[in-house]
């Protein structure tokens, strides 16, 4: 009899840890999306857009703090494609990044899925096409990483989130401008700014004396934008997974593929007030609105709208400045060598990357310190995991800017397994630029204008810069971010303003140790796909 107690008792012990065990594996998401041509006219003109089941803007995907999220991309387009995931890290795994230095594109007719995990992150991103233009027809939509709920976030909860992606667009069809920039020719000026695919109609409803979190995404081309909410305040919480110190602005500029969330208290009247986007540092400025409904009111929005900044770049600038890391905030955040304390890491390495124009053999193209990206037939991830000779060069892109003409290569960065690298963004052109690097967040620890020099290093903020994954160069300045670079793999670091990506204007990180192990990174996955060289 006591035997059988024993028995039963050990079985029921054994059941409760099996059950634990289950029960401890980070929740699963699965989706499958069907990438198609359709018609649109988001400016009342029919033209073909880019649809994920059907969607234009796509779905917003909302997941989970370690949520792994298993998405199968069906493309049925004419063309192959990827989609990346603007801001997701893809711990130990750029075999998910979703851009050609790291994937094989899905071919026409053809489905392939991404298998990654949302590990320790939380925040605002997107998610759009990475190949050739297609971004230019849509293809993107929100992407927001949500606290696990037994995290505190550091503000009230808010009552509701709203997902508002902002876009430059052109009546103009996303081959015609591939087109255009394969035979050296400008980019065109956009014709509108859309607000989740609509120039002026799309409707958010709230009830009066509720807070309200809004996340905002520039998923444009080309377009800094400033946003801002007609009879109301904007507190800022949130840039892209990090979060901020509280401060209150009446806008704020958003750069061309950047994302951030602020809350926004309906206390006003009940009414209908103008949610307002507009270009900045452009002639002329264009303008897109949607509406902030309060349930129940039949009062619409009316004119005029508020006013917002235009050319005014060191108003920007200081803007910049005054976004600050939430050191106090109970959430996922980078850590660098085991301390919160960025400012006291040595730097192994620094680079100044200068971005330039130029033309080779008569067309335009652009540049990082005066190389020009070619894509290579096969992805460089695969050729460097199958040792494949003859596909990339490794540190042909010198640290500083060279004298010289632009240009073509496919030169990759190589680093060791968390350098700590001070990297300068010099911008000395007229137009302002945006850098987003993949597979990191890091620090934007300072913005000047003219030239960098090493005294600027007295400027750098370095106690409270928040993290991010893009960062805007205003004209004729520098801005420079401290990176520990702690996720191995081949990393894009690239343009987001996309013609100048497209021409050339990117590179990629290889971020390497001499040991093999899955402590460190991923192995090929098994369902990847082979192009190029890695085919024969």
């Amino acid at each position: 009899m006591g035997r059988a107690i024993f028995l039963h008792f050990l079985f029921g012990t054994l059941v409760c840890l099996i059950a634990s065990v289950v029960r401890a594996e980070d929740p699963y998401v699965y989706k499958t999306w069907v990438v198609t041509y359709g018609q649109i006219a988001p400016l009342g003109v029919k033209q073909r857009g880019i649809l994920i089941n059907g969607q234009f803007p796509g779905p917003t995907l909302n997941v989970v703090t370690n949520d792994n999220v298993l998405i199968t991309v069906i493309n049925k387009l004419d063309d192959p494609l990827l989609i990346t995931w603007n801001g997701v890290k893809q711990r130990k795994s750029s075999w998910q990044d979703g851009v050609v230095g790291t994937n094989c594109p899905i071919p026409p007719n053809s489905q392939w899925t991404y298998k990654m995990q949302m590990k320790d992150q939380i925040g605002t991103f997107t998610y759009f096409p990475s190949t050739l233009m297609h971004r230019a027809a849509g293809g993107f939509g929100g992407l927001n990483i949500l606290a696990r709920s037994v995290i505190p976030i550091p503000y009230p909860k808010p009552f509701d989130q709203f997902t508002l992606l902002v876009s430059d667009w052109w009546k103009t069809d996303n081959k015609v401008l591939k087109q255009r920039l394969d035979q050296g020719n400008s980019f065109p000026f956009p014709d509108a700014l859309l607000i989740n695919g609509r120039p002026n109609s799309f409707e958010f409803t709230g009830m009066k004396g509720y807070t309200y979190l809004f996340r905002v995404s520039n998923v444009g081309l080309t377009t800094s934008i400033n946003i801002r909410i007609q009879g109301h305040t904007l507190r800022l919480v949130e840039v892209e997974g990090a979060h901020t110190m509280q401060e209150v602005y009446e806008s704020l500029d958003i750069h061309v593929g950047q994302s951030m969330a602020f809350l926004v208290t309906l206390h006003a009247n009940p009414k209908d007030y103008y949610i307002v986007a507009s270009t900045r540092f452009t002639k002329p400025i264009l303008t897109a609105t949607a509406i902030l409904h309060y349930q129940g009111s039949n009062t619409p929005a009316s004119k005029p709208l508020p006013i917002g900044p235009t050319y005014h770049v060191h108003w920007s600038m200081k803007q910049a400045r005054t976004i600050r890391w939430n050191l106090t905030a109970n959430a996922a955040r980078p850590n660098p060598q085991g301390a919160f304390h960025y400012g006291t890491v040595q730097v192994t390495r620094t680079l100044v990357l200068a971005n330039s124009a130029g033309k080779i053999n008569g067309k335009r193209r652009y540049a990082i310190n005066k190389v020009s990206y070619i894509n290579p037939d096969t992805p460089l991830k695969i050729a460097d995991f199958y040792n494949i000779p003859g596909v990339f060069q490794l540190n042909k892109i010198k640290d500083n800017p060279p004298l010289g003409p632009i240009v073509l290569g496919t030169s990759v960065f190589n680093f060791s397994l968390h350098d700590f690298t001070e990297i300068v963004f010099q911008n000395n052109e007229k137009t302002i630029q945006s850098y987003h690097l993949d597979g990191y967040d890091f620090w934007a620890v300072g913005y000047g204008p003219g030239q960098w020099n090493p005294t600027m290093r007295r400027k750098y903020n370095l106690v409270d810069a928040t993290s991010r994954c893009t960062i805007q160069v205003f004209p004729k300045s520098w801005s420079t971010i401290l990176v520990s670079l702690d996720n191995k793999g081949m990393w894009n670091l690239r343009s987001a303003i996309w013609p100048r990506r497209y021409l050339g204007q990117e590179t990629y990180f290889r971020v390497w140790n001499t040991e093999h192990s899955l402590y460190t990174e991923y192995d090929i996955p098994p369902n990847a796909i082979l192009c190029g060289k890695a085919k024969h």
